[in-house]
């Protein structure tokens, strides 16, 4: 059953609620309880003592009374009204202290059949048993003083003396008695008290234990609920923290029914789905690159339908490619492509180019929005060309083990070209399959510069609408103006010598001289570009732009260009 935070919240408070109910009821419970000690010490305890006091005071004055009398007569300044009115008083107070034992028994009494007395029941039983037996000698004494009286009358001194002496001493012995009963009722008064005073200390001592002890399970039980709904909650932020990490073979465990267990579902269903993007990712970003996978499956939007834009396109072919594998297995044939397109594809990854395919030994890649800025893509590009240029001296050392010979390797080289321009890029194909690509002139032009360095000896080639914006990163020789195969309008080309001031004097020399040479070819100095192009072959007798322009002074010595050419080389190689 699905319980919500809600009611979960909602029952640790009903919980707490019930507790503070149950201190309540507990505390008050034991509150009644002194209470009603407390009544019966004011209402039984202490009126019995107050009586059986009074009873004594009575009596005593009952004594005075008959003292009085008797001195009255003895002395002969009594008359019968005095007479009269002091034992009206004698009979008043005796009354009195009956009137004060009657209540002082009665209290007692009830205090004995009392379900739950403050005393002990014996010892009430025996001072009740005692006031009784007072009581019951009121008509003894009333006999001797009523003999006493007439004693007095009848003028009997020594039978009188004799009497009063019995009389004191009957006093004296219900005297002591009603001290005895009012010192045992005040002894229950005390103890009474001291038992209604402890027991409300205990009152108090148990509600503050239950009090503590109620606060200690409110405390807990709602420590647990906080727990139970924090845990998962922790649990989920790590998670979070782990997916942002990149971790995702990560699965939070569903420990509630509740809101809380419904986002664990649904986080565990999202991992589940980043995982298999990332397995989507990492699978074809074997055979496309992962930008555009990502793309792909995250943004639509950088995979349109197709799209005019401004890109740099890359070709990179391997010299004698088609020689070196005429003398290798299929086995090593695979594996000596396979480590070159690992080796020449890195440069391009790390300057941030895309790489495109790979068509047999060559590598096709671009540069450009969204990928690259527009304004560094040129630049990019033709820095990777330079890094794997460089690689391929640690390739070349690599191909005895690579390919099992020792002896007979043919000359490796590469041969780039690059060209920037306008190009139709976006996902192009069939409705079968497609593939995230440019097309256009420029990707024409970047492989027909990438076949023209054969013609040049060069290594890099690039386009005047590339070499237009990476002067500042790299070092450049412009080397001719050439109309390619299946272009109308010529194109002004470029060699990539090296990465900004890193030239070496005697290739600036060779620049130079190459330069003045290029100068007088178009001017049809002949004479003159010859002389510039033997000084830079004597610097680099290998120079290959040198030694192309150099066929290409005696081909128009001999066969002199027409009225309207402007220095273009004609290439009849695609």
């Amino acid at each position: 059953m699905r319980i919500s935070i809600a009611f979960k919240i909602f029952l640790i408070v009903l919980a707490l609620l019930a507790l503070m109910a149950t201190v309540a009821a507990v505390t008050t419970r034991e509150a009644d309880r002194v209470a009603g000690r407390l009544d019966r010490v004011v209402e039984t305890y202490i009126p019995a003592y107050a009586a059986l006091a009074r009873a004594d005071v009575r009596s005593l004055e009952q004594a005075l009374a008959l003292r009085r009398l008797v001195i009255g007569d003895l002395a002969g300044v009594g008359d019968d009204a005095a007479r009269t009115q002091l034992r009206a008083q004698f009979d008043a107070k005796a009354a009195e202290k009956e009137q004060e034992l009657a209540t002082a028994r009665r209290l007692l009494a009830a205090e004995i059949a009392s379900a739950e007395p403050l005393a002990d029941v014996a010892t009430v039983a025996r001072l009740d048993a005692l006031v009784e037996f007072i009581e019951q000698q009121r008509d003894a004494y009333n006999d001797q003083v009523a003999a006493m009286l007439d004693r007095l009358e009848s003028g009997d001194r020594p039978a009188l003396v004799s009497e009063l002496d019995r009389l004191e001493v009957f006093r004296d012995d219900l005297n002591q008695r009603l001290e005895e009963a009012r010192s045992g009722m005040r002894t229950l008064l005390r103890t009474a008290t001291a038992e209604t005073q402890s027991e409300q200390r205990r009152v108090t001592q148990i509600s503050i234990v239950v009090t503590v002890l109620a606060a200690m399970l409110g405390v807990t039980l709602a420590a647990i609920m906080t727990l139970a709904l924090i845990r998962p909650v922790k649990r989920l932020v790590a998670g979070t923290h782990a997916v942002e990490a990149g971790t995702l073979d990560i699965e939070i465990p569903v420990t509630s029914s509740d809101e809380i267990g419904g986002l664990t579902t649904a986080f565990n269903h999202m991992v589940k789905e980043l995982r298999a993007k990332a397995r989507i990712r990492d699978t074809f970003g074997k055979y496309v690159d992962p930008r555009i996978v990502a793309g792909l499956i995250d943004r639509p939007e950088l995979a349109p339908e197709g799209e005019r834009r401004i890109m740099t396109v890359f070709f990179c072919d391997m010299k004698n490619f088609t020689a070196l594998g005429e003398h290798l297995t299929p086995k090593n044939l695979v594996a000596l492509t396979n480590r070159y397109l690992t080796v020449m594809s890195q440069p391009l990854q790390e300057q941030g180019g895309i790489i495109d395919k790979y068509i047999g030994d060559a590598i096709m890649g671009y540069w450009g929005p969204p990928f690259t800025e527009d304004h560094v893509q040129a630049e990019r590009a033709c820095l990777a060309a330079l890094d794997v240029v460089g690689r391929l001296p640690a390739f070349v050392a690599e191909l005895p083990e690579l390919t099992g010979l020792r002896r007979g390797l043919p000359d490796v080289g590469l041969r780039i070209g690059i060209a920037t321009g306008a190009v139709l890029v976006g996902n192009i194909g069939s409705e079968i399959m497609k593939s995230y690509t440019v097309l256009g002139g420029t990707v024409n032009l970047a492989s027909r510069l990438e076949r023209a360095n054969k013609h040049y000896g060069t290594a890099i080639l690039i386009s005047e609408a590339t070499a237009a914006t990476v002067d500042a990163a790299v070092e450049l020789r412009e080397i001719d103006i050439i109309v390619a195969v299946g272009k109308l309008e010529p194109e002004r080309i470029f060699e990539v010598m090296a990465r900004k001031d890193m030239l070496d004097e005697r290739a600036r020399d060779l620049r130079r001289h190459y330069r003045d040479a290029l100068v007088a070819y178009r001017r049809r100095d002949w004479p003159t570009a010859r002389a510039s192009l033997t000084a830079a072959l004597a610097i680099a007798p290998g120079d290959g732009p040198s030694q192309a322009l150099l066929i290409h002074v005696d081909w128009w010595t001999t066969n002199p260009p027409p009225p309207d050419w402007a220095g273009q080389w004609t290439l009849t190689e695609k």
